[in-house]
């Protein structure tokens, strides 16, 4: 992707935040039939260190996981906080009106290589991880156990695992970081008070950045 210097973002405490917090992902592979993107909510795994690991499962309808061989090379794109930005919120804009529409957003690209794990142990401890992932700081958090495991059991067999050896991760964050502070300001307030608050959120945590 295009990745100019002031919006790059390369710390791995940033990238993984954005990967937990919007675990999403779209894995674009290059399948027989040309490009294919599939979206699937992925886990994060580093235990054992950097890069680590992708994990994620499809349906076993789905014939990507027979379409591409171990190794290949994939993209995950996870998106995280975005939102259109009108020049109006700009506070010089009444000055110059030398200004133009724009959108902020976060992404990380993953680079990797996909292996498939058509086995139950690999696809059910990944479906336990995943569950354990979405649903800490629910009220009454649902777990596996909790539904009969012959019913488990034939649920996962409709569903094949996917393992992507991280190669190489890229972050972008454009958050007006191009702006003066008073219209990086009024724009965080406008985010705000039309409902956008991830993006505020976002945008105020690289204002300490800020040259």
């Amino acid at each position: 992707m295009h990745l100019p210097s002031l919006f790059a973002e390369s710390r791995p405490e940033e990238l993984r935040r954005i990967i937990h917090e919007y675990p999403l992902g779209m894995m674009v592979t290059n399948a027989a039939a040309g490009f294919e993107a599939n979206h699937l909510p992925f886990i994060l795994n580093d235990s054992r260190g950097a890069p680590g690991l992708l994990l994620a499962h499809v349906a076993r309808a789905n014939p990507i996981w027979q379409e591409v061989r171990d190794g290949d090379p994939v993209l995950v794109v996870f998106r995280g906080a975005q939102g259109y930005i009108s020049p109006n919120w700009y506070l010089s804009k009444r000055e110059t009106h030398r200004h133009v529409p724009t959108w902020n957003y976060e992404v990380v690209h993953v680079h990797g290589r996909i292996s498939i794990h058509d086995s139950e142990p690999f696809v059910r401890g990944m479906v336990a991880r995943l569950t354990r992932q979405q649903e800490t700081g629910l009220p009454v958090p649902w777990r596996m156990g909790d539904a009969p495991p012959e019913f488990v059991a034939e649920e996962l067999a409709h569903i094949v695992g996917i393992e992507i050896a991280i190669t190489r991760l890229e972050g972008k964050r454009k958050l007006s970081q191009n702006r003066e502070p008073r219209d990086f300001d009024s724009t965080v307030e406008a985010l705000e008070i039309r409902g956008n608050l991830e993006l505020a959120a976002a945008m105020r945590r690289i204002r300490p950045e800020r040259p």
